[in-house]
């Protein structure tokens, strides 16, 4: 672009010499950016399928088993909570692993979401 204008630079002046004119520092704080990335990741991603009207009991057992490898009796427990309680956690980890969990639920056709523990 030519023809532009650029505002004015701002510089800093040279520190006063003399008597007066200490300047008073302000405190430094330290941010830890770990603890909020520890904070986050203390709890774990809970995936939860919820109840439809849709996919049928024995469907939604068969996807527990065949994603999870969970048992027969422990996907039908889970499956009979997100019948009779209209929800179910059927995994928990870190969150990717969660989101992928969710993504493949999604892929199978089952209403799933993710939500930190906690």
């Amino acid at each position: 672009m030519s023809g532009a204008c650029r505002p004015p630079v701002a510089r800093a002046s040279a520190p006063l010499s003399g008597a007066g004119t200490e300047v008073e520092q302000a405190p430094v704080t330290e941010l830890d950016a770990d603890a909020d990335a520890r904070a986050a990741t203390e709890h774990p991603w809970l995936v939860v399928v919820w109840n439809d009207p849709v996919n049928l009991m024995t469907y939604v057992t068969y996807v527990f088993q065949k994603l999870f490898g969970y048992s027969r009796a422990r996907a039908t427990k889970l499956m009979l909570d997100v019948h009779n309680k209209g929800r179910a956690v059927v995994s928990s980890g870190p969150r990717e692993r969660a989101e992928n969990d969710v993504t493949r639920l999604h892929r199978h056709g089952l209403w799933a979401t993710l939500e930190q523990a906690g």
